[in-house]
Parts: structure tokens; C-alpha cells; sequence
């Protein structure tokens, strides 16, 4: 259950914002105790009040109580009970449903749960328990793939069907997490790197790992771009054995998408060895950013037009090789040296030279986050 709509929701609803707060959960009970109805013994409240705040009870996780936390004031007592039945009715669906899957889905769920638990504890670093690892086999080597679906939150994804299409697309059995609404960890087994090697066997040994794993994202992505409703973006990461490293490893998908979808915006298909340099920019403070771009490019908007903008990305994108860049963008040599020129002329950075090439890199990946704020 997406449990944040849930909130933004009643937080529209009701007029008055609506907090999520985490409660141990000997001490919920215990309150909820204290302002238990005698007239019905074997029924617990679903709020209580406290503070001047009213906490409604939306779910367990572990020790945990998830309460939902208002404004006691600025909510009527029919406006409580109706609170009260609507959580009461979405739990009763999210339990349903959590119960209506296969047992894989089921032990698939236990590892989002925990990985839920981890999150909120702020780990960055956490070895799986034995239960689970054992659970979903995941002793074996496995590569990573983390999938999120930029659909609305309105429609649902069902487990046994993007199951199903991964599975036909790999031509292998696999293992997929959902960790959230639109968030699937996929781990594929290492035998596809060498799958299909076929007549191209030759061609094949000169790939680097990180060529086979692009083209499996790559491939990925296509496909489910063609057979999934919906926007998507998709990240990869280096075979891994899950037993150890995985709740890091997806850690760090979730940053590599995010500085995909930050610095690159059209591109669906992300990759950590190619965001580097970005991962290096993103840690730079707001101020320190804005400080180095007006040093550096002191003519933002007029220096940095669509087009120049275009020209310098292709450009670097092609080792700053002239004649490739000129082919790419279908102009003659000499327009796209015309464009160069002018570009040093207004900032006084050639970007034919190597340093000039690094300051100017650097510039166009925090002008493009800047200018969208």
C-alpha cells in the first residue's frame, strides 16, 4: 500500500497538515491500552490523542507502529471516525492483497520489509539475515538491475506479470524484489553475460564487462519500453553476490538513476562508471556551484544557448574529435570550428584544450541543474 498517497490525501482532505511518525511498538500498545473502550473489549483504537496531536495507527513493521499525526483541534469527531474508517479499509486491502500473491512473491515482500527496516535505521551498510538470503537462493552470483516505473501512481504492476516478461526477455529464471510501488530490484543470473555468444564469439572477447552490461540494460530498457505501459528508467550495476552487499548495492542504483534523471534529462538508461563525474559535481555545496559558474562562464545564457549547449555535449561525447562531431550533427567542419571560435570569444575557453575541455564539462553539468532551478 502506498501509504504516503495515503497521507497527502487526508493532508488534502482535511485541510491541516498530516505527519508520518514512527512509534516503538510496546508503546503504542500500551497507550492504546490506556484509552481502551471497555464496552468493547477485544477492540483497539485506531487513534489516540496526545499532546494535543491525534496519532492514527496505520500499519506494523517489526517493533515499529507507523502513526499518521494531526492536529487534534482541527479534526471534528466524525472527521476521526472517517479517518479511522479509511485506514481501517485500505488495511484490510494491503493485507488481502499482501496474501494473494505466489509464496515467491511472498518471500520477495520479506525482503522489502526488511529492507524498509534498514532504511529507516539510515544504514548504509547492512548484510542480509541468513532467513532470507536462503529463502531466494541468493548465495549465487547475481546482477543487479534496478527498475522504476515513471508510471501514475494510480495504476498497479502486478508481481507474476513483469515477472513473466523479465523472464521471457532473459530466457532465464530470475529473482525480482518490489521495494516499492514503482521500484523493482531485478537480479539476473551471471550466465546471461555469456548467453548468445554464438558466431559473435570473437567479436564478443573484445567487449569489456561494462560493454556487456550496457547492452543488457540497453536491451532491457528497449524491451520494456515496447511491452510495459509507461515511462521507465533503469540502472545497472557489476555482478555481485547479494548475501553480502545487496541492500549497498541498491543504495547506490537509487544514486545512479537519481544523478542519471539530474544531469542527463531524456536518457532512461543509466550506468555508475558513466556518472562519475557527476557523482563528484552533485556533492559540490549550492553556493560553491553558483560561485565556479560565475567565474568560469560569466555570459551564462548568452554563451550557453540550446544550440551551443548541443554542439559542446556531442563534442565531448566524441572525444572532442572535430570531424566525428561535425558528422553527428550533420554541419560542415567549418560551421561547427565557426561555433568553437565563438564560444571562446564570449567565454574565453577553448575547448579544444584539454583543461579548457575539463572547466567547460564541468560548467555545462551544473548550469544545466542550476538554470532548472
Amino acid at each position: 500500500m502506498d501509504w504516503e498517497r495515503v497521507r497527502q490525501q487526508l493532508e488534502h482532505a482535511l485541510g491541516l497538515p498530516v505527519k508520518t511518525v514512527l512509534w516503538p511498538w510496546e508503546d503504542w500498545r500500551r497507550i492504546a491500552q490506556e484509552e481502551h473502550n471497555a464496552d468493547e473489549p477485544t477492540q483497539q483504537p485506531r487513534s489516540v490523542v496526545r499532546e494535543g496531536s491525534v496519532f492514527f495507527f496505520v500499519h506494523r513493521e517489526g517493533q515499529t507502529a507507523v502513526l499518521l499525526q494531526m492536529e487534534a483541534a482541527g479534526v471534528k469527531p466524525v472527521e476521526r471516525q472517517l479517518v479511522e474508517l479509511m485506514l481501517d479499509l485500505k488495511s484490510n486491502q494491503d493485507h488481502k492483497s499482501s496474501y494473494s500473491g505466489s509464496e515467491e512473491e511472498r518471500k520477495a515482500g520479506l525482503v522489502r520489509e526488511w529492507f524498509r527496516g534498514q532504511q529507516e535505521l539510515g544504514m548504509t551498510q547492512a548484510e542480509m539475515p541468513d532467513s532470507l538470503v536462503s529463502q531466494l537462493s541468493l548465495y549465487s552470483t547475481k546482477i543487479p538491475l534496478l527498475l522504476f516505473g515513471d508510471y501514475t501512481t494510480s495504476r498497479r504492476v502486478y508481481y507474476a506479470d513483469l515477472k513473466k516478461l523479465l523472464e521471457t526477455f532473459f530466457d532465464s529464471e530470475l529473482t525480482l524484489i518490489p521495494l516499492t510501488d514503482k521500484e523493482w530490484l531485478i537480479l539476473a543470473p551471471e550466465k546471461i553475460l555469456s548467453m548468445d555468444a554464438g558466431d559473435e564469439r570473437d567479436d564478443q572477447q573484445d567487449e569489456t564487462l561494462e560493454d556487456k552490461l550496457a547492452a543488457i540494460g540497453y536491451g532491457l530498457h528497449e524491451m520494456l519500453e515496447s511491452e510495459w505501459v509507461g515511462e521507465s528508467h533503469l540502472a545497472v550495476h557489476y555482478p555481485i553476490m547479494p548475501a553480502k552487499s545487496l541492500y549497498a548495492v541498491v543504495l547506490q542504483l537509487r544514486e545512479t538513476i537519481m544523478l542519471g534523471r539530474t544531469y542527463h534529462i531524456g536518457n532512461n538508461m543509466h550506468l555508475p562508471w558513466e556518472l562519475q563525474l557527476e557523482k563528484l559535481v552533485h556533492l559540490i555545496p549550492e553556493n560553491e556551484k553558483a560561485s565556479f559558474l560565475e567565474r568560469v562562464l560569466k555570459r551564462l545564457d548568452v554563451a550557453l544557448d540550446a544550440e551551443t549547449l548541443t554542439t559542446l555535449e556531442q563534442f565531448f561525447q566524441l572525444d572532442c574529435n572535430v570531424s566525428e562531431t561535425a558528422k553527428k550533427l550533420y554541419i560542415h567542419r567549418n560551421t561547427l570550428l565557426y561555433r568553437l571560435d565563438k564560444f571562446k570569444q564570449e567565454t574565453g575557453l577553448d575547448v579544444r584544450t584539454f583543461n579548457d575541455a575539463v572547466i567547460v564539462k564541468i560548467a555545462i553539468l551544473l548550469y544545466k541543474v542550476t538554470k532548472r532551478k
